[in-house]
């Protein structure tokens, strides 16, 4: 089954979280990881409010857990801390 990626995040230092997205988008993208929204629009309806909201959308939970827990990813992911507070899930699509 598909699964979705879903970031919410703060960004505290532009210049290292540009970083992290410039690696993290090829190490996404070799995982089979497609970008559905990246930074757009959005209304918070509950909880707290990231101005920062990005969906990718891979094949499988496993093939995004994979991405995640890979080198290249996690060199990416460096650029990402101290630089951001985030909240990252995967979530399996019924379709």
């Amino acid at each position: 089954m598909p699964a979705l990626w879903i970031a919410h995040v703060t960004v505290s230092d532009a210049e290292a979280y540009g970083k992290y997205a410039e690696l993290a988008g090829p190490a996404i993208a070799a995982h089979g990881g497609t970008f559905i929204a990246r930074g757009g629009r959005f209304v918070q309806l509950e909880g707290k409010e990231r101005p920062r909201n990005v969906v990718a959308r891979f094949p499988s939970v496993e093939a995004a857990v994979d991405c995640y827990h890979s080198d290249a990813y996690q060199e990416a992911l460096s650029h990402a801390r101290g630089a951001s507070e985030r909240e990252l899930m995967v979530v399996e699509t019924s379709e």
